[in-house]
């Protein structure tokens, strides 16, 4: 729990951005890649940091403290790279608005998956 926390990607020498250089389809047809931002039983409110060059992963902060859920979450939690969940559109069923993020993913396997691990999901 550290507001500096950054883990970043690369690819070879070069650092990336999990939300727009990782591909949304996984290599396996039918599945996509999940970037798992917060590992199972965890309970640090870490993601992409959208703000920020190259999008590490970063706690998040809201009214200048870090954020964590009250207990450990019982799943994988992260994002698809490549989506965007936008503010102005209401979903047609929800009627809720985009959060202005990419779109949130659970990952329900029986084991804790690392900080930045890209898992191929089936929907």
């Amino acid at each position: 729990d550290t507001e500096s926390f950054r883990q970043s990607f690369s690819e070879g020498d070069s650092t990336i951005s999990p939300w727009h250089d990782i591909p949304l389809k996984g290599s396996v047809d039918g599945t996509y890649n999940a970037v798992i931002e917060i590992p199972k039983m965890t309970k640090a409110k870490m993601e992409v940091a959208t703000k920020e060059e190259n999008n590490p992963i970063a706690q998040d902060i809201k009214k200048g403290k870090l954020r964590d859920y009250h207990g450990p979450i019982f799943w994988n939690y992260g994002c698809l790279p490549q989506t965007w969940e936008d503010p102005n559109v209401e979903h047609p069923e929800l009627k809720c608005f985009g959060d202005d993020d990419p779109i949130d993913v659970v990952e329900i396997g029986s084991k804790a998956l690392a900080m930045g691990t890209v898992k191929e999901v089936k929907p």
